[in-house]
């Protein structure tokens, strides 16, 4: 299964080249939803895994926060750092490679915040999903939020495909790891699960969770 997983970086970096506007050019609904929590709660730094091709990240930067963002595409990483450049935010958006099953590229409680949207649904298996849980959890800030999107076990696309161990599902060439709220709760492990909302997203359409948690 691994060699699956691992060659999934590839997928999206070639997917990213050649689909340059995939998923839009508008904030998603979670970013719109965690960026009024953050301001509510006065979270002005924002840490983003898997940023894809920055729609996200932007919305984030003009809204007056700073992101360091993560993704393990070069092609995602370099449009991101270019348009924002591009749109004078260079200064509020740090961006750099990386991979999330390795440790994060930070030192202990640099962040207030965490949002990703569906990086947790990628090719990651459950032992890899409670390692960045934990890392996550390391380079938060005390009462520090983290807000993450998974699609869940109740959508059209669960169980379809080409199935790649626990609940993950080759759909497309994509992997994707579909949750249940007993898998949300187990990887809750050191946070205060304050909601798990249910949402829909694309012409699917998919169904996701919207989870937000503090850290203890």
């Amino acid at each position: 299964m691994k060699d699956f997983l691992n060659a999934q970086q590839q997928h999206w970096q070639n997917t990213f080249v050649q689909k340059p506007e995939m998923f839009g050019s508008e904030p998603s609904l979670p970013a719109r939803v965690a960026a009024r929590l953050f301001g509510e709660e006065g979270k002005t730094n924002i840490l983003e895994l898997g940023g894809g091709q920055g729609r996200d990240t932007l919305f984030f930067a003009r809204a007056g926060f700073h992101v360091d963002v993560l993704d393990y595409s070069d092609s995602a990483v370099n449009a991101i750092a270019e348009k924002a450049r591009q749109l004078e935010l260079a200064e509020s958006v740090t961006a750099r490679r990386h991979d999330v099953r390795e440790p994060l590229p930070f030192d202990d409680e640099s962040f207030d915040s965490c949002y990703s949207h569906m990086l947790y649904c990628m090719a990651l298996t459950t032992a890899e999903l409670e390692f960045l849980s934990a890392e996550v959890r390391r380079v938060l800030r005390p009462n520090g939020l983290h807000v993450y999107t998974v699609r869940h076990t109740r959508d059209p696309d669960y169980g379809t495909g080409i199935h790649r161990g626990e609940d993950l599902y080759e759909i497309g060439g994509f992997i994707v790891h579909f949750f249940s709220k007993k898998k949300v709760e187990h990887l809750a492990k050191g946070y205060e699960i304050l909601s798990i909302d249910e949402f829909e997203e694309g012409k699917l359409p998919r169904k996701l969770f919207r989870v937000t948690l503090r850290k203890r």
